[in-house]
This record gives C-alpha cells, sequence and structure tokens, in this order.
C-alpha cells in the first residue's frame, strides 16, 4: 500500500543541507540508528535504541523520517515503511542529498573497514581462488574450489557475534546465524564483490522502485553479504549486529514478513533462498560466482540442491513411471508409531523414540496411492491402482530437513 502522507510531511529539501550538520539523536547524542524527521529536519535515535524518533513523531505529530544509514523512509502514520515517492520525486533527491552530504557515523565506518577492503584486495578468479589481503595468513598458491581441501586447511578459531533482535526476529536471526556456520556458503559472499554497482543496480534505484515486487527493487543479497561478512569476520565486530538494512528488504520484497509478528523460521528460509537465486542469476548472468552449467546454478542450489527421485510403479501391469525432480529441502512426517496413541487395553509401556533416521525411513517407504489418486498407466492406457516411493538420487551438500510436528 502506497504512503498518503507524504505530500504533507517531507518538508525540508530545500534546507536538508544545514539539517545534516549534526547526525546525531538530538535527545541522548547516539549515532546509532539516526532517524532525520522530514517535516523539521530534527534527527533522533532509532526505536532499537533509545527510540526518541517514535517520540519526537508522537508529540509533534511529524508522521515522516529517514534512516540516515540506509536511506530507508519510514511513515509512523501508517506503521510501514515507504515504498512510493511523492510525483515529483522528493524522497529519491532527499536520498541523494543524504548520501552526499551525511558524514558516515562510527557504525558506517567500522562496517566500511570489515567490509570495503576485503573485497578490494582480494582478486577473484574464475577458479573460485582468492588472494590474500596483507594482514590475513597466506597460503599456497593453488587452485581449488569453496568446496575442497581448501575449507580444511583454513582453522581460525570462531567467535561467537550475535545479532540483535528487532522485535521478534528471533525466526530471522535463527537462520541467518545457521547460514554463517556453513563455510561453503560464507567463503562464496566473502568472495563476492558489492552488488550494489552491478550493471547499474545501485542503491538509489532500490529505494525509487515503485513496485516491491520487480527484481531491482532491492537487493536481498547485497544486504546478506555484509551480514554474512560481519558475523563471520573472527571477532572484529565486538558488540552485537543489527540486521536491520536485511529486514527492511525483506519487508519490500515479501510483504508477508512485514511488521514485528513472530514468523515462522522455515517458511522465511525458503523465501529468502527463492530470492537470493533469482538475484544472482539476474545479476551475474555471465559471472564466475555462478556455478554449473551455463550458469543455471548458484551458491543456493549448490548448496543446498538435491535431486529427488519418484517411482510410481502400476499395480495391473507393473510398468514403473520414474521422474527426477530438484529440492531444496524435505519435508518430513513423524512416523506414525511415534505419536499415535496407545490403546486403552495395552500396558503402560512408553511410547518408542523417534529419530532423524525413522522419519527418513519413513519418508521413502513405499505407499499405495488412494482410490482419488489413480494413477493413469500409459501402458495400460486407463487409470490404475499404484504405488508411489520417493529415493533421494543426489544428495545437497547441506541437507536441510523439516519436520512437520503438527
Amino acid at each position: 500500500m502506497e504512503c498518503p502522507h507524504l505530500s504533507e510531511n517531507v518538508k525540508i529539501l530545500s534546507s536538508v543541507q544545514t539539517a545534516t550538520k549534526d547526525i546525531v539523536c538530538a535527545v541522548c547524542s547516539s549515532n546509532q540508528s539516526p532517524w532525520m524527521c522530514l517535516y523539521c529536519g530534527s534527527v533522533h535515535c532509532g526505536r532499537y535504541v533509545n527510540a526518541h524518533s517514535l517520540e519526537h513523531s508522537k508529540q509533534s505529530n511529524h508522521l515522516i523520517c529517514i534512516e540516515c544509514s540506509s536511506l530507508a523512509v519510514f511513515c509512523y502514520g501508517c506503521d510501514e515503511f515507504v515504498v512510493n515517492d511523492t510525483a515529483n520525486e522528493c524522497l529519491a533527491r532527499l536520498r541523494q542529498t543524504i548520501k552526499e552530504a551525511v558524514p558516515e557515523t562510527t557504525s558506517s565506518q567500522e562496517n566500511r573497514r570489515n567490509l570495503r577492503p576485503r573485497s578490494r584486495k582480494r582478486c577473484h578468479s574464475a577458479d573460485g581462488s582468492t588472494g590474500s589481503t596483507e594482514n590475513e595468513k597466506t597460503y599456497p598458491r593453488k587452485r581449488h574450489t569453496a568446496s575442497s581441501t581448501y575449507l580444511k586447511n583454513v582453522k581460525r578459531e570462531k567467535k561467537v557475534v550475535g545479532l540483535r533482535n528487532l522485535g521478534n526476529t528471533c525466526f530471522m536471526n535463527a537462520v541467518l546465524q545457521s547460514l554463517s556456520n556453513i563455510e561453503e556458503f560464507c567463503l562464496y559472499f566473502k568472495q563476492l564483490p558489492s552488488l550494489e554497482s552491478v550493471k547499474g543496480v545501485g542503491r538509489s534505484k532500490v529505494y525509487q522502485s515503485r513496485s516491491i515486487r520487480e527484481l531491482n527493487d532491492a537487493l536481498m543479497a547485497e544486504e546478506l553479504r555484509k551480514i554474512i561478512i560481519n558475523l563471520t569476520d573472527n571477532g572484529a565486530t565486538k558488540s552485537a549486529i543489527s540486521p536491520e538494512s536485511l529486514f527492511l528488504v525483506i519487508w519490500k520484497v515479501v510483504p508477508r514478513f512485514r511488521g514485528y509478528q513472530q514468523q515462522d523460521a522455515h517458511e522465511f528460509l525458503r523465501y529468502m533462498l527463492d530470492r537470493l537465486h533469482t538475484e544472482l542469476l539476474h545479476l551475474l548472468p555471465e559471472s564466475p560466482y555462478l556455478l554449473g552449467h551455463k550458469g543455471r546454478s548458484s551458491i543456493v542450489t549448490s548448496v543446498f540442491g538435491g535431486t529427488l527421485q519418484s517411482e510410481v510403479r502400476c499395480l495391473n501391469c507393473s510398468i514403473e513411471s520414474k521422474k527426477h525432480d530438484p529440492f531444496l529441502d524435505l519435508s518430513l512426517d513423524i512416523p506414525e508409531k511415534c505419536y499415535q496413541k496407545k490403546n486403552r487395553d495395552t500396558n503402560d509401556d512408553p511410547m518408542p523414540p523417534c529419530n532423524i533416521l525413522d522419519c527418513l525411513t519413513s519418508f521413502i517407504q513405499v505407499e499405495e496411492l488412494a482410490e482419488t489418486e489413480l494413477y493413469y498407466c500409459n501402458n495400460c492406457k486407463s487409470k490404475q491402482r499404484s504405488t508411489k516411493r520417493f529415493w533421494i538420487r543426489r544428495l545437497p551438500n547441506v541437507l536441510c530437513l523439516h519436520l512437520k510436528r503438527f
């Protein structure tokens, strides 16, 4: 939904240069998450610091503000991030002016120091090898891939870095922490250059688009790249990392995750991986950072992609039909023996334990299709009773399993 409050609340276009001289909260002087009121130009901290921007809006009824680092615009009247612009593109011009005028905050400088020199000094090649910066360990210069023995030889002390909860966002943080512990996945993003300037798709275009469905609307891959680098930077970041910029992008590209309600972590992972795969294929169609035949595979399918084989056997003629389908995860039922209620006449023996192997065994068992699911047999030329079973024809490097517990 487009914000109806823009025209009445964006007033500082002509005086934005003056307003950007001191980007710290007017109340607590914090430079973390600074939000500028687009009506009066005052700067206050975000709701995850001391929430002075929210207090300012309540007291003055100024509804629109802009985050000076990420350039995201929020409307307190709609309680939503703003995805549209005025007819004369005031927000686009404001973003450009603020981007040029605002000095980097301490957190921005730390991120730039951690991220950009690393991507500039590395030498990227089609085989996935990288050069080392002068501050890093050096290793023998030989050709290798992210999944080769190189990973086994790189032994670094793992230091834990936390993620700030932005308000019921533990589902997202759990997924990000899991992804940050997959070595091949992380190594890929450490080697990947910044995507902000790829094919002219920059941060300015992210926020100028009127549609939240277009691919160029936001770059989830770029924000995820920054998060992964920060999480795996061997403790260079001492304080917890705020995934706010990534969350803003997710709100734009996947509207169902807007707001601060609890969400399903598995559902979030699937949306994120699908979007990530699409972005990488679109932005890097002929890049060495795409894997596989003719660039049809990305790091997503390289790490999580497997092949499932389904077999349907006609019970009349015994002819089998086989089909192969790609998958990124498997949804497993809990075996019936592990949850069905015991007969009252039986003794009080406990339920048998259930483990992943039980669920996988149940997944590949032969089952007879119901009468409502009769299979059309090309040999018999009619619908027939049949059996069906699944096989995992090709295992992924990382097998993601979803347990259907309810």
